[in-house]
């Protein structure tokens, strides 16, 4: 698991973030919303034209969770953090 980039978000909502990621599968998936809910941290793909355009394993959600949240590290809401794929 890769997080490409992630954006810590503007605020006003329980959205903590943004962030890009690749699978060790080579799947990419964009603009991720990373969630702070009182049962821990939860992630979201984008929706469009009013359904999901992804859904994730309650495995693989929390470990693209785990990810950002250890990617974010420090990072503030003005931040932008990318990692550059090796």
């Amino acid at each position: 698991m890769e997080i490409l980039s992630i954006r810590p978000s503007p605020g006003g909502g329980n959205v903590v973030a943004r962030f890009d990621v690749q699978t060790q599968f080579g799947v990419r998936f964009y603009n991720i919303a990373l969630k702070r809910s009182p049962s821990g941290w939860r992630v979201f793909a984008p929706s469009a034209f009013g359904g999901n355009v992804a859904t994730f394993s309650h495995e693989l959600a929390a470990e693209m969770a785990s990810a950002a949240v250890a990617a974010m590290g420090g990072i503030t809401q003005n931040d932008n953090i990318a990692h550059q794929a090796a």
